[in-house]
């Protein structure tokens, strides 16, 4: 005992000079044995002093944003009450911080000790990062990235010299990133080194219940990637849900928009219905082949796990000319295709649709509800066939005698011109109705009048047992159009579509900002709810520019889950008031009459991330 107090006195008097002469200037201490300040220690006390931290007045700043219910709190939960239970009899605190040294609990064993934290504000809520505080073993684990025993002189600052503490990072399992901090303080004279072991020790068993808490499905995906990964020498990715992994290979061969482009593909290969293979061109000019596995978990579709191959790289202006055409090449140089998408899967989808016009073939386009499947059919027909007519045909206005010849159109006929029929949600045809369609579709298809047909299917799946799929022998050519959640690539250009659709001549515009909120929602329902969006917002700002507060509530909410209408009109009230408050969230709760740990809660929970 008398050996480590003599050793902080030497540790105390490097730190006075250190703190007098500054890091370059500061004369060897006497007394001080080489090793008596640990390199991490000295390191940190470098970094506090280039970040300006006063060691006689810092104060660590109150944040009331955090997440108290999330997954490091709840899988840390059981580990701090079997470690205070152990650790009963000495008078110490348990304290959890998220990654950016915010303390998220605190749980102490003695009342003493937790008023003596409480003076320097060791509580929730308040920020310990080493930029604020200085050295200390929360924020100083979180910069040297591993444990430490911090003790009495080896802390920056004044109000911290009374203490120890042991800090240990707390690691997400599968991707590595610090996820928290777990660290025990007490009175330096009550420590012990064995405080570093015990929290590392601890901090592994709820790196471990983070690893359980993992949903069956990442669970399922991980242990599937982690099998291909280790059976492949090429590049590896895996996309499920939040997820998204990749090996050394894959993070070598692709710059990261190229990685967010295979990942995007990837989320379509994983909800089609035929083998998860395929080959695209990105937009760096490499061509690369895909080999996906769907990992289920029961009826459910958990991710993909994908092998990566790059067949070709990005070729020069002459060779590319001479190149035999893909489908993705025809997509980007394609007049009647230029400009409709930017991403590749809006442009494979308009490529394959421009061919089957072009061919006269019968068409299935299927997608989600709101997709824009028939303004997108009807759009490139026009593009492809310029003097064509359209006509479409909702499925409940078709019956077994309203498609005969010549009733169907009263002008069609082989002088009258190019013409395409769109019946639309053929999959909710009545039986009658679609016995009707198919004598009209083999009529057509015996005469020699210039009728194209197309017909959209709304749903991921075809069911075999609904009346229409009889008719699918009818259709020479399928395309799937992509929900908008997977191509926001090209949600500038549909928002602009769409607003131009719906305002004519008026010549209103999409500020930056309410593009930004735009692009960030996940559009459930589509381009159906972005065109409600949109009229929403022109409720409020008929002319000009539309700005970001003009956009309904949900526009703000990244929320994975559905909102009750209770819910729904309290989320609506909190965006509402961000914006009248210009987004401080202080005068937002006042104006509420809220708290502000319950507003940040909201603000979690509804998933508003801007106002």
């Amino acid at each position: 005992m008398p050996e480590t107090a003599a050793r902080r006195l030497r540790i105390a008097a490097a730190r006075a000079d250190f703190l007098r002469f500054g890091p370059a200037d500061t004369p060897a201490a006497p007394g001080v044995i080489a090793g008596d300040v640990a390199g991490v220690v000295a390191a940190s006390w470098q970094r506090s002093f280039s970040a300006g931290v006063n060691a006689a007045t810092a104060q660590a700043v109150f944040h009331s944003d955090l997440d108290l219910t999330g997954r490091l709190v709840r899988c840390s939960k059981p580990v701090i009450a079997r470690l205070s239970d152990d650790m009963a009899q000495m008078p110490l605190s348990i304290v959890l911080t998220d990654a950016r040294a915010r303390i998220l609990s605190r749980s102490e064993t003695n009342k003493t000790i937790g008023t003596l934290l409480d003076q320097v504000s060791l509580a929730p809520g308040f920020n310990y990062a080493e930029g604020a505080v200085g050295t200390n073993g929360i924020g100083t684990v979180i910069e040297s990235g591993q444990s430490l025993y911090i003790v009495g002189p080896e802390h920056f600052t004044e109000h911290l010299q009374p203490f120890a503490c042991a800090g240990s990072p707390i690691h997400d399992p599968l991707t590595g990133r610090v996820e928290g901090v777990l660290d025990i303080s007490c009175l330096s004279q009550d420590s012990s080194p064995l405080m570093r072991s015990l929290v590392r020790s601890a901090a592994h068993e709820i790196e471990r219940n983070l690893l359980v808490d993992r949903s069956q499905r990442q669970q399922a995906l991980f242990e599937a990637y982690v099998r291909m990964d280790a059976r492949s020498r090429g590049a590896v990715m895996a996309i499920g849900g939040t997820m998204v992994m990749g090996n050394a290979v894959a993070q070598s061969l692709f710059e990261p928009a190229e990685q967010w482009a295979i990942h995007e593909h990837g989320r379509y290969l994983a909800m089609g219905r035929g083998a998860p293979v395929d080959q695209i061109e990105l937009l760096s000019g490499k061509v690369v082949h895909i080999r996906g596995t769907r990992v289920g978990v029961g009826d459910n579709v958990a991710g993909i796990v994908m092998i990566v191959d790059i067949v070709s790289e990005a070729a020069a202006a002459p060779a590319r000319a001479a190149a035999p055409v893909t489908s993705i090449d025809a997509a980007v140089e394609d007049p009647a295709v230029d400009g409709v998408d930017r991403s590749l899967l809006g442009k494979r989808t308009a490529t394959a649709i421009v061919d089957a016009l072009r061919q006269r073939k019968t068409l299935l386009v299927m997608g989600e509800s709101g997709s824009g499947k028939l303004s997108l059919i009807v759009d490139l027909y026009h593009r492809v066939v310029p003097a064509g007519r359209s006509r479409v045909w909702a499925a409940e206005d078709v019956t077994a005698n309203t498609l005969t010849f010549p009733a169907a159109d009263a002008g069609l006929h082989a002088e009258s011109g190019p013409m395409l029929y769109v019946f639309t949600n053929i999959d909710h045809l009545t039986a009658e109705a679609a016995e009707g369609l198919d004598r009209f579709l083999v009529a057509l298809a015996a005469s020699r009048w210039p009728v194209t047909v197309a017909a959209t299917v709304t749903g991921p799946t075809l069911d075999p047992g609904l009346p229409f799929a009889e008719l699918l022998a009818r259709f020479d050519a399928s395309v799937t159009v992509a929900p908008l959640r997977h191509r926001l690539d090209d949600l500038p250009q549909i928002a602009t579509r769409v607003l131009a659709t719906l305002t004519g001549p008026r010549g209103v515009t999409i500020g930056a900002a309410a593009m930004r909120v735009l692009c960030r929602y996940t559009w459930p329902r589509n381009i159906r709810q972005l065109e409600e969006a949109l009229e929403s917002a022109l409720v409020k700002r008929p002319v000009g520019e539309i700005q970001s507060e003009d956009l309904p509530g949900y526009c703000h909410s990244g929320a994975r889950r559905l909102l009750s209408p209770m819910e729904a009109g309290e989320r609506d009230l909190i965006v509402n008031a961000l914006h009248e408050a210009d987004g401080n969230r202080v005068l937002t709760a006042q104006a509420l009459g809220i708290a502000r740990s319950s507003l940040y809660r909201k603000l979690k929970s509804f998933g508003i991330t801007a106002a």
